[in-house]
């Protein structure tokens, strides 16, 4: 596999405190790698860091080859990167439709200027209701978003930042507050938009779902990498399982 994306001596303080100590990996075109941890690890610290939201005492960041390390965020997004946040801020007073299409020109910007001018789109919303397809609400396109459950706006998000074509799609906790049944129904989304070739990483607390559809995981600890492979062995490795409540980590695993 090709290497995507290398994130390199990554270190963050906030003031006395060291959220991120000289934390690197590589990520693979096409991987579906989680970022696991305790609360506080670092892991959307890192997030944060690879987007341009938090500026780090020391890092390098690549992408495809590129050093986006200095760019804004919006040029890092323009280059490829995408991300949903634990709390969806979908708009509101829109359709389902209308929200992924407006993602989509966000995207598309300087090639469907002609056509937004024009009043024409057409295009858009057509590449919008694929995206619903895709995570599996097309059914609800049109559709206001107001009084929709969690569900539903969870992967809203996910088509949302797909709607932006990108090539790597990172999900800040996309099963929180989600009941078993929808947790595991939008992580087989998330797995098979993996499998169609998008690159994936995936903070999540979820470890039941991790370990079922993940392909690799990273485990942060007090900002320190200390965990890193394949998900069955990296869970069974001593200083992994120290840094969780042993029988969470017992029943994850089982």
């Amino acid at each position: 596999m090709n290497t995507v994306m290398e994130i390199k001596g990554v270190s963050v303080r906030f003031g006395g405190v060291q959220a991120l100590k000289d934390v690197s990996l590589d990520i693979e075109q096409g991987q579906f790698l989680s970022l696991i941890g305790p609360n506080g690890a670092g892991k959307t610290t890192l997030l944060k860091v690879v987007f341009g939201l938090v500026k780090p005492e020391a890092a390098q960041i690549l992408l495809t080859g590129r050093d986006i390390t200095n760019l804004s965020i919006h040029a890092r997004v323009r280059l490829g990167l995408a991300m949903t946040h634990q709390i969806v801020r979908p708009l509101r007073s829109m359709t389902l439709l209308d929200n992924v299409a407006l993602a989509v020109g966000h995207g598309r910007l300087r090639k469907i200027l002609p056509a937004v001018i024009s009043g024409d789109r057409s295009r858009e919303r057509q590449r919008a209701l694929e995206l619903l397809e895709r995570v599996g609400i097309a059914d609800l396109a049109g559709e206001g978003v107001s009084g929709r459950p969690l569900g539903v706006l969870k992967r809203l998000e996910v088509a949302r930042a797909m709607a932006l074509e990108p090539t790597i799609l990172f999900l800040d906790e996309p099963l929180a507050g989600l009941n078993s049944v929808e947790a595991s129904r939008l992580a087989d989304t998330i797995a098979a938009i993996n499998r169609e070739g998008l690159t994936v990483v995936m903070i999540e607390h979820n470890l039941g779902e991790v370990l079922r559809v993940s392909r690799r995981l990273v485990v942060l600890d007090n900002g320190i990498k200390i965990g890193d492979g394949d998900p069955e062995v990296v869970m069974h490795d001593p200083t992994v399982r120290a840094a969780y409540v042993g029988k969470e980590i017992a029943d994850a695993a089982a």
